[in-house]
């Protein structure tokens, strides 16, 4: 059975989390993206806490004259389990390619450090009846062509770029359908005992009033949580949803 994968990206946001961690259920996986200037603290913090260290980005090399990146190995070498990968954010305001992605899938299984896909579609592709087809297009560039050393720990969170920040969130219906359409894909490209193993989070607009019926669909696992795991205690009231 998969268990559930709940991570908070913090995006440029630096927040305090002072205090005690409030405590969380232990079968499921929770894990913070904080901005990188507070890798090093937080992952002091998180010590003995059960929750996983996760980066916001990553380059695909290993070092060089690339101003303003980060490697793989320097996450590594700050405690770092999982990174996300093609944030919308990322793909919009920084052109981040399908190319990209794989090649910092392929760096980060490297050095051990799972990768949290995100794919997700605009607001104009969905009332254009393309949704299905955009996001899936997106799952193959990356299934189609990942090593096995990589497909071996990768999250995939689907977050419809129409929900991200705008407090609109999918129905948990609209979302269960994108999930199952995405695991469908994988399954097409690596087989439905791989895909059925792939944990996939949702993301957009997640709280603690809406985590229950969202966690609660079949091809849901997780979610991708943004403002609202900016405080600690609204963090932990959708991880023990």
């Amino acid at each position: 059975m998969r268990k559930k994968f709940i991570c908070g990206n913090w995006k440029m946001f630096a927040p305090a989390w002072e205090g005690e961690i409030p405590a969380f259920a232990e079968n499921k996986i929770v894990a913070v993206a904080p901005p990188f200037t507070e890798l090093s603290r937080m992952s002091e913090r998180l010590k003995g806490t059960g929750i996983k260290l996760a980066a916001q980005n990553v380059y695909f090399k290993d070092n060089g004259a690339y101003t303003g990146e980060i490697s793989a190995e320097m996450l590594k070498n700050l405690g770092v389990s999982y990174c996300i990968v093609g944030h919308s954010e990322r793909r919009g305001y920084f052109g981040e390619t399908d190319e990209d992605c794989l090649k910092k899938i392929e760096k980060l299984a490297e050095y051990g450090i799972a990768a949290i896909l995100c794919v997700g579609e605009s607001l104009e592709t969905r009332e254009a009846g393309d949704e299905y087809k955009f996001v899936g297009t997106q799952v193959e560039a990356i299934f189609e062509n990942i090593s096995p050393a990589a497909a071996e720990n990768i999250v995939v969170a689907y977050e419809p770029i129409w929900a991200i920040g705008t407090g609109k969130t999918a129905s948990a219906e609209q979302a269960q359908e994108m999930c199952a359409h995405i695991r469908a894909t994988i399954a097409a490209c690596k087989g439905s005992d791989y895909a059925d193993g792939v944990l996939i989070q949702y993301g957009g607009s997640v709280k603690p009033s809406n985590a229950a019926e969202l966690l609660g669909m079949e091809d849901i696992d997780g979610a991708l949580v943004g403002g609202a795991s900016l405080e600690p205690a609204s963090f932990m009231d959708i991880v023990n949803y």
